[in-house]
């Protein structure tokens, strides 16, 4: 019998299952942005790395800022590849249109989650698992998400990182329930669903636009979602 839910955040609440990268694409596409898909990938595993391995990202930062920081790491990292030739004003206005225009997305996805999950928590207790940057808290604040959840297990925090199954093991004892008593919920085929289904926890894949074409098993996760709100 399920007593509780676990959801991942990035990909999962603020991206309707869609990956971050073709999140950000498509906006670069829709701003105009005069560079190709496979520039802007190189940019963009150079913006992530960049993130995962600096401490740039400040507990205190706001997600607007925070998407801000990624987008002017990426489009720096295009201008100075020769990918981009564009001076300061035309850099700056570009990244702040792509910033409104994916800003504004997230907070139109974030309130349908929000609808979602005030309803499921009338039943459940949820917990929160998530790679961020140590600043998921006042993400989550700042979407209006935060009273929704038990408890958030960040792998900045914990010191452990998906696919570590030992994250999701965490967020069950938050629960205080059994790995079989909770869903697991996330985007990640590798990151949220194998590791979840290891400990045996049942899983729901919200699958969205992935950042590969790579065939996953569908047969693993115990349901496959398109739409938060068929948890309901």
């Amino acid at each position: 019998m399920i007593k509780g839910y676990i959801f991942d955040y990035g990909g999962t609440l603020d991206t309707e299952g869609h990956h971050w990268g073709k999140v950000l694409w498509h906006s670069y596409q829709r701003q105009n942005v005069p560079v190709t898909e496979e520039q802007f990938r190189e940019a963009y595993v150079h913006g992530e790395r960049t993130l995962g391995n600096l401490p740039i990202i400040k507990p205190d930062y706001t997600f607007y800022k925070t998407l801000d920081t990624k987008l002017r790491l990426e489009m720096e990292y295009l201008c100075s590849s020769g990918f981009w030739d564009a001076g300061e004003d035309e850099l700056m206005s570009m990244k702040k249109a792509v910033l409104d225009d994916v800003y504004s997305y997230v907070k139109k996805v974030t309130d349908h989650s929000r609808d979602v999950l005030e309803k499921l928590r009338v039943n459940y207790p949820m917990v929160l698992v998530s790679n961020f940057y140590g600043n998921v808290e006042v993400v989550i604040k700042e979407f209006k998400l935060d009273h929704l959840f038990l408890d958030i297990v960040e792998s900045a925090t914990v010191g452990i990182r998906k696919p570590d199954p030992r994250i999701y093991k965490l967020g069950v004892e938050k629960l205080g329930l059994q790995p079989e008593e909770v869903i697991v919920v996330g985007d990640s085929f590798y990151k949220d669903i194998e590791p979840a289904n290891k400990i045996g926890c049942k899983t729901i894949w919200f699958k969205g636009e992935g950042w590969t074409d790579k065939v996953y098993d569908e047969t693993l996760p115990d349901r496959i979602i398109t739409d938060i709100a068929q948890l309901l």
